[in-house]
């Protein structure tokens, strides 16, 4: 009976050393993306005015908080980032860099505050910027 029994453990021991071995080396390997420029994205900042309908309405939806998305249309690919409220007007965003690389687009946008003494107002703003680009299917990582 110990026999059959140290058997089966040995039997168990070895299945759960196979079951791991597997995993461990089939299991996902972490790949490291080539963040590496191809060639830098011409773009247009595209105002309120200009926006497809579906996508104005995405942006008046999530103005409030931060936000980040991607609208893609027969006219082209919309990168928008939005930073969200902000107590006063006079804040500005620019666009440091739009560019593709191997397998991604990367953007790399800044929120820029009021100039010193500069008339801000008392009412609230929620500052966006919609950059159009050429449609392409890769992702988009926001930086």
């Amino acid at each position: 009976m110990r026999r059959i029994l140290r058997g089966k453990m040995m039997w168990l021991a070895c299945l759960l050393l196979w079951a791991f071995l597997v995993r461990v080396l089939t299991g996902c390997s972490v790949e490291k993306e080539n963040q590496d420029k191809v060639r830098d994205l011409e773009f247009t900042v595209v105002g309120e005015a200009d926006l497809p309908e579906e996508l104005k309405n995405l942006v008046m939806e999530k103005k409030a908080a931060p936000f980040k998305l991607t609208y893609s249309n027969d006219q082209g690919l919309y990168i928008v980032v939005g930073y969200g409220e902000q107590a006063t007007g006079g804040y500005s965003i620019s666009v440091n860099e739009l560019y593709l690389t191997e397998n991604s687009i990367v953007i790399d946008t800044e929120l820029k505050g009021p100039e010193k003494g500069e008339d801000v107002g008392a009412e609230k703003s929620y500052p966006y910027i919609v950059a159009k680009t050429e449609y392409l299917e890769n992702p988009v990582i926001f930086q």
